[in-house]
């Protein structure tokens, strides 16, 4: 059961892979090398800091990435030490990566942590459609280069809306807490 799951997740990026347009191609690596480390959605959110309107959304997006990178880097790859996929099925990735572990992703997890305490908190519903959108093309992206396994993404994104959810709730609480009369 389990090994025809992960066929069908392989042929699922190998059909991804013959998506590949040649003028796209620069455009998705160079967006998911952003990705790298957090770099792209730790700088946004840091900006934010500086600015009132947005400093909730970027210490909430923070908090996040730190319980997303815990939980997906530190935690879930070593233990499930899933190969990347071009070690196992017909296809070139568009960029190199230095982890040679694929699940879940890492990314996709900082983009889902981001960007959906990002929709949760800024003050313009222009930011917060962006800020979803950044997300799922950051997703999207790693389909496309090569390196994840649909799975590989979905969970990234699961594990990153549930960080941004835990920021949200500690927030809360700490809200409550200091708004509350003794």
């Amino acid at each position: 059961m389990l090994d025809r799951f992960l066929q069908l997740d392989g042929q699922l990026l190998v059909a991804i892979q013959g998506l590949h347009a040649a003028w796209l191609d620069p455009v998705v690596s160079f967006y998911t090398k952003m990705g790298d480390a957090g770099i792209l959605f730790i700088a946004l959110s840091l900006a934010m800091l500086l600015y009132r309107p947005t400093r909730k959304a970027g210490a909430l997006a923070l908090g996040a990435m730190v319980l997303g990178l815990l939980v997906t880097n530190v935690t879930i790859k070593p233990l499930v030490e899933r190969a990347r996929p071009w070690l196992d099925w017909p296809i070139v990735p568009l960029v190199t990566e230095g982890d040679p572990n694929s699940f879940p992703s890492g990314h996709t997890c900082a983009a889902f942590a981001a960007g959906l305490s990002w929709a949760r908190a800024l003050p313009w519903r222009w930011g917060r459609t962006a800020a979803v959108i950044a997300a799922v093309c950051m997703g999207l992206s790693r389909l496309y280069v090569g390196v994840h396994y649909p799975t590989d993404v979905l969970v990234g994104a699961v594990i990153g809306a549930l960080c941004a959810w835990v920021a949200w709730k500690a927030y809360q609480i700490y809200e409550d807490r200091r708004n509350s009369v003794y």
